[in-house]
């Protein structure tokens, strides 16, 4: 995935407003071998940027200044109640030394596990990303993770997928990823009358009618 960015010559809080009114956004790019350095992105491209999946744990290509570097995302500012980008941290990276970082999990086959389909149960998945370490090449878009064979019952760890080849899995593996189990439907009884409470009226009519 491709951005483009150009540097921010002008820094400090004022120059971030005039850059924002300007349909800007302030950001930082850091690491490697270089000195982090301020850059400045158009807020309408990076705001559908940061919406594609994927952008936030692949390696992207950053065009600063007509030179393209590998970098990742690693923070994004958002305004608090408005769409509006307020600030983004980047960080390069070298493909000969290996980077750290999260990858989305995505499920599949859970209405076709024994736990849905034949024993009427429900899969609840726990964890949304697993971090990771590996070479910039090996980086996976996405950890598949299939869950066709739960049965009701069944917890799924982190130790129980494979990692792609390259990619170390750094979450602990004792870590649950989803679990299956049979949700019990609880219903309201109505109260029922007792007795007691039918003798308590009777007499409290008498009482009445003698008055």
């Amino acid at each position: 995935m491709k951005f483009s960015a150009t540097t921010r010559s002008v820094q400090g809080s004022s120059a971030s407003r005039r850059l924002r009114r300007a349909g800007r956004v302030p950001a930082i790019v850091y690491g490697g071998k270089g000195d982090a350095q301020s850059i400045e992105l158009d807020h309408n491209e990076i705001f559908h940027a940061l919406r594609k999946p994927g952008f936030g744990s692949s390696v992207l290509e950053m065009n600063l200044d007509s030179k393209t570097q590998k970098v990742l995302l690693r923070a994004v500012q958002w305004h608090p109640y408005k769409p509006i980008v307020l600030h983004v941290d980047f960080q390069r990276v070298r493909a000969d030394v290996a980077i750290v970082t999260r990858v989305p999990l995505t499920y599949i086959n859970a209405d076709e596990s024994p736990a849905v389909k034949l024993e009427g149960a429900s899969i609840n998945t726990i964890l949304t990303e697993i971090e990771v370490s590996c070479l910039p090449a090996d980086l996976p878009s996405e950890i598949v993770v299939d869950l066709g064979e739960m049965k009701n019952g069944d917890v799924l760890s982190v130790e129980s997928i494979a990692a792609p080849e390259g990619v170390e899995f750094l979450t602990a593996a004792t870590e649950t990823l989803a679990t299956a189990a049979i949700v019990a439907v609880q219903t309201e009884e109505e109260p029922e009358e007792t007795e007691g409470d039918e003798s308590t009226d009777t007499e409290a009519g008498e009482s009445t009618s003698e008055e």
